[in-house]
């Protein structure tokens, strides 16, 4: 009944009352505090915190509660104080949000006085005021800083009426102090994290910022007497009781010491400690804007817009576990007005946070196909507007956000039988092959193929029939040494790869087929055409499902191996299985990452492979060689991560090894003490046979603290070398990067860059060529020569082949920036100086927040 609590359920009737359920939970509650006090204690709390939708209704439970027993009021309000310091130590985002809320309406319900709500406030305003202070602070700390008047603002819905009516002037001294926190803070501009390249002609402080758009509410809440429609209200039907209630003060918190500045200062270390602070104190939303505000706002107050993604984001936090229940209170707040598109575009807009989600794409997924069965006559019909809405834009839109939204939308058409007005995205067939849009329904297309069949995808567009030239070629494997009937033809190599095939249905070992390829091929024909045909053959018996693919390379694997021993012949194994699957992206994909996996080939060769001129090419008309890499770059992240959690489990060990060989010599030591001091030879007996069992326990933790020590630095040495393999990673691939987009036009890059970046950018991150001569009349002439032809298809191919290469970089770089910056220094030395072009840095050091 406490979960359930203002939910419409049988437990309760099946009517929503609020007022009724609070007063029946509260009635069946007090008859049980005397024997389960501690368990409906650590349950409402629970319930408070993880169904924070509901606070206002636990609170007030809490004050009825409390006027039959002030000790469990007294209890509540220790453990949320206990809760919300330790919140704060730990740096745990999500639950000082939440327990702030808390305290704020158990004031309204009269269990903690206004002046002690008033005091958390100016706890954590002090703190970040401190933190901004360009003579005491750490700038590179202002998230966390933020974070903090974030939710300060955050209370004041839930609160601000009780703290105004009861505390007026304490209220306007705070009101004031944020006022002059957001004076003194930096304002947040950041192109490369938001869902949209900004436009040219916006203004160069990029509108307000998610802190600054919150006040300009929350004033707006103040001038119109603190009235907020969604946020409910129950302690008022029981506010004549609720007054006579007891108090009880929130004893002072204290936040985290900041961080000193570093020593000396440099721009590096102070990126480093910026990344660190936005990771812990990541900002929770980025709108979309994908609807007009007319729609999104419609018959709602500017902070209602803020109250109710609120509840959206908590519901999809809190329940990630379950969907279902998540998709019915998302479908259900407690609001008077129309929400389907500020809810679609509050899920989009986590499905497309930048740099990463909180939660992987298919839950997102997921969540919408559960609010399209729970609202079937209204939420499928925002979903779509809101994917015609992004398309329209895709254009716009960065990179990694198309990837997610392919991704998005072919899972999502699958549980939907693929039906979609595909006739409306006709047009992209008379579109380049480079248009972003028509690269959109191509990648959307092949994903579906990938998820049902190629009939079924073929089906579903019959309505469009010309985007079957979008659809990947039916047959999937492109195996060199059969001929168009699939039979192997004549000729030296296919008598080769026919007799392989052959060994292999024999079932002969891998020891006797790499004889007799050494014997056969390699002595005869090379080695080059030994990898040819062995590649071939293997995986095109391979090629029938995954399965098949999986259990040639567990058995063959190392025959491919041994062919592919050296950088420049694992590159021959990777081109060779792209030619055999060329015409199937996804097993292409699944093929090289589980040769990387069984260490075939290596994460180097993959990214020099990624940048041959071949794939070059398609940089910008298919998602093919980003995909190769991207699964290479996870790989190789989550090997480190594996290390890291390893080392973290063994050095516990060692520490628990190190206490229990203490615990045991200090048990011999003691009982040593005990012989001496026996007197008779029955005690000395037997003080002789414990002290010899005792001399064993600490023989055996020393054997045990010995094993975890030689343990721990195994692991540590794993560690040092996979880091320093990963250093290696990323100055190749920027290096690569670097040569192609150098090498790839001869247009400039700034030009293309205004696609990327935009002039706004351009000017705030500007840096100084390397070449004076890149400033000369005559260079501005030639740029200028060129800029006039970009609008002939060849050159607009090229622009847009250099934002999809630098938007790439940049979506990498983000993406990985926890990884990249203990080696930024080395990346500095080796790449990012002579000749490198000032706009390919622009996209490195923006996407990883760096200061210029």
């Amino acid at each position: 009944m406490v979960v359930l609590l203002g939910d419409k359920c049988a437990e309760y009737g099946g009517q929503v009352d609020v007022e009724a359920h609070i007063e029946t939970c509260s009635g069946i509650l007090w008859r049980e505090l005397e024997h389960s006090g501690d368990e409906i204690l650590q349950l409402v709390i629970q319930c408070a915190e993880e169904l924070p939708h509901k606070s206002t209704l636990y609170a007030t439970l809490v004050g009825l509660l409390n006027l039959e027993d002030e000790e469990f009021g007294r209890k509540v309000v220790d453990t949320s104080h206990a809760k919300l310091q330790d919140a704060l130590d730990s740096e745990n985002c999500h639950k000082i949000r939440i327990l702030m809320r808390f305290i704020t309406v158990l004031m309204c319900s009269n269990v903690i006085p206004p002046s002690s709500v008033i005091e958390v406030f100016e706890t954590l305003l002090s703190s970040a005021t401190t933190t901004v202070d360009e003579e005491r602070g750490n700038l590179a700390w202002q998230a966390r800083a933020d974070f903090y008047i974030f939710c300060i603002l955050g209370c004041l819905p839930w609160g601000g009426l009780e703290l105004a009516e009861r505390v007026p002037d304490d209220l306007d001294r705070v009101m004031t102090e944020i006022e002059a926190y957001l004076s003194i803070r930096k304002h947040i501009f950041e192109p490369a994290f938001l869902p949209f390249e900004t436009p040219a002609d916006d203004n160069k402080d990029g509108g307000q910022d998610f802190l600054e758009d919150l006040w300009e509410r929350i004033k707006l809440l103040c001038e119109d007497g603190w009235k907020v429609d969604s946020v409910p209200r129950p302690h008022l039907a029981f506010e004549s009781r609720l007054v006579t209630g007891k108090s009880y003060e929130f004893r002072p918190v204290t936040c985290p010491e900041q961080p000193d500045q570093p020593s000396p200062s440099s721009d590096v270390m102070i990126g480093r400690q910026r990344h660190e602070a936005e990771l812990k104190y990541p900002q929770r939303i980025q709108r979309l804007h994908i609807f007009p505000v007319s729609r999104t706002e419609e018959n709602m107050k500017p902070i209602d817009r803020f109250v109710v993604e609120e509840y959206l984001l908590d519901i999809m936090l809190y329940l990630n576990g379950c969907r279902k229940q998540c998709a019915a209170y998302m479908a259900s707040l407690p609001v008077t007005f129309r929400y389907e598109y500020l809810m679609a575009e509050t899920i989009f807009s986590q499905l497309l946070l930048l740099p990463n989600p909180p939660f992987k794409g298919c839950y997102y997924a997921l969540v919408i196909i559960d609010l399209c069965k729970a609202l079937p006559g209204a939420f499928p019909t925002v979903v779509a507007g809101a994917v015609r809405s992004l398309f329209d834009r895709v254009n716009d839109l960065d990179l990694e956000c198309q990837a997610r939204l392919i991704l998005w939308l072919s899972q999502h058409l699958s549980n939907f039988q693929f039906i979609w007005q595909w006739e409306e995205w006709l047009h992209v067939l008379d579109l380049p092959r480079w248009s972003p849009q028509r690269v959109f329904v191509q990648e959307v297309l092949q994903r579906e193929v990938r998820l049902s069949y190629w009939e079924k995808i073929m089906q579903s567009i019959q309505k469009a029939p010309g985007l079957e030239e979008l659809l990947p070629p039916k047959d999937g494997s492109c195996f060199k040494y059969a001929d168009q009937k699939g039979d192997q033809s004549e000729g030296v190599e296919f008598s080769l790869s026919k007799e392989l095939n052959n060994l292999v249905k024999d079932k002969k070992t891998s020891r006797e087929i790499l004889s007799w390829v050494e014997e056969n091929i390699i002595a005869v024909h090379g080695h080059n055409v030994a990898i040819d045909v062995v590649v071939q053959t293997l995986l095109h018996i391979g090629s029938k499902s995954f399965s098949h693919l999986f259990t040639v390379l567990e058995r063959y694997g190392n025959i491919i191996s041994k062919l592919g021993s050296g950088q420049s012949n694992e590159i021959l194994v990777i081109e060779e299985t792209s030619k055999i699957f060329q015409n199937n992206t996804q097993m292409a994909a699944i093929a090289i990452d589980r040769m990387m996996v069984y260490r075939i080939v290596s994460n180097l060769s993959i990214v020099t492979w990624v940048f041959s001129p071949s794939n070059v090419e398609q940089f910008h008309t298919s998602d093919r060689p980003w995909e190769i890499l991207r699964n290479a770059l996870d790989k190789t992240y989550n090997r480190i991560s594996d290390l890291r959690k390893g080392v973290i489990s063994v050095e516990k060990s060692v520490q628990k090894a190190i206490e229990a060989k203490a615990k045991a010599q200090a048990d011999l030591d003691s009982a040593e003490a005990l012989l001496e001091a026996a007197e008779s030879e029955e005690l000395q007996g037997q003080m002789a046979v414990k002290l010899k069992r005792l001399k064993a326990a600490v023989e055996r933790t020393k054997q045990e603290e010995s094993s975890e020590q030689e343990s721990l630095e195994a692991k540590d040495a794993l560690l040092s070398r996979a880091l320093s393999e990963n250093e290696v990673l990323f100055i190749t691939l920027y290096r690569c990067f670097s040569d192609a987009l150098m090498k790839h036009s001869s247009v400039d890059l700034t030009e293309k860059q205004e696609d990327v970046l935009g002039t706004d950018q351009r000017e705030q991150m500007s840096i100084d060529s390397e070449e004076p001569s890149a400033m000369d009349a005559d260079d501005d002439e030639r740029r200028n020569q060129r800029f006039s032809k970009s609008n002939g298809l060849h050159s607009q191919a090229e622009q847009q082949w250099c934002r999809c290469t630098l938007g790439q970089l940049r979506a990498l770089t983000r993406k990985y920036a926890t990884e990249i910056w203990p080696h930024i220094d080395k990346i500095d030395a080796e790449v990012f100086t002579g000749d490198i072009h000032p706009s390919i840095v622009k996209a490195v050091y923006s996407a990883l927040r760096r200061p210029v």
